[in-house]
């Protein structure tokens, strides 16, 4: 099956967004995919972390919405919306979700993002909590290809990358792709991006597919990019550095048999 991951360089606009977001889409099934997973904060990347207050949506409607409902419509694809504000009932918070789309328009799944970053290295602040409200559910999907294979997939977003136990749990339910569509920060992701994916698909034994922003947006923020696809081996199969564009790939159904065959580390778990 064809994937793609997204990249972007989200600004303050939301209709501005939407726009580079269906353009990339229809690259994308053009291209041959069948599912493509846009990155955290696709919509807007706005000048303050309030910003995303004014934004939320009421779950189940809304301009952001509709647009992944149209656009899975319309061009035949799976779509992960990488995140969107949802409402939470208070005006003070909003949930930080990725929704997912099937080829028919309808929304089939919801995650809301668990972990929550903080990082203050002097020069840069960040506290994700300020307006965003914890998700706690682990949430996976079964979606079926084309050629009839059935790949249960395992939701994330950015800084959940970093709690190892939330992917295990997806691999303890029998995820064979994981995505994290993130919004990476240009100083942790030079670090730590590529090390933290690949660590997640080869101890999982599981495809991991990344979309990211990926360049300096509107509010001065620079972030890191480098969407891939990483393989079941920790090899990186696809990746974009920075900018907008479609990072595709295929996955294999048969090498990660052959993975999980070869090394059955999922079965030798103790803890």
């Amino acid at each position: 099956m064809k994937v793609a991951a997204l990249q972007m360089v989200s600004g303050v606009a939301l209709q501005a967004n939407l726009d580079q977001a269906r353009r990339l889409l229809e690259q994308a099934a053009q291209a041959g995919a069948e599912l493509a997973v846009l990155p955290e904060y696709f919509s807007a990347m706005g000048l303050r972390d309030e910003d995303k207050l004014a934004l939320g949506e009421t779950p189940g409607d809304g301009p952001v919405q509709r647009f992944l409902a149209d656009a899975a419509r319309s061009l035949g694809l799976w779509i992960v919306g990488g995140t969107l504000p949802l409402a939470t009932g208070s005006r003070e918070r909003v949930h930080n979700s990725s929704l997912v789309f099937s080829p028919e328009g309808a929304c089939v799944a919801r995650y809301d993002k668990i972990h929550l970053f903080r990082f203050d290295n002097g020069r840069e602040h960040f506290d994700e909590a300020r307006v965003i409200e914890a998700g706690t559910r682990c949430v996976h999907f079964d979606l079926l290809a084309r050629d009839g294979r059935l790949w249960r997939v395992g939701l994330s977003v950015c800084y959940d990358l970093r709690f190892p136990e939330l992917y295990r749990a997806h691999a303890r339910a029998g995820a064979d792709l994981l995505l994290v569509p993130s919004a990476f920060t240009y100083t942790t992701g030079r670090a730590h991006w590529e090390l933290l994916l690949r660590a997640r698909a080869v101890e999982n034994l599981a495809y991991v597919l990344a979309p990211a922003q990926g360049g300096t947006h509107e509010n001065g923020r620079r972030t890191w990019g480098h969407s891939m696809l990483v393989d079941p081996w920790g090899q990186v199969l696809a990746q974009q550095d920075e900018g907008a564009g479609v990072v595709l790939g295929e996955l294999d159904a048969g090498h990660l048999n052959q993975v999980r065959g070869q090394l059955p580390a999922l079965t030798h778990r103790v803890l």
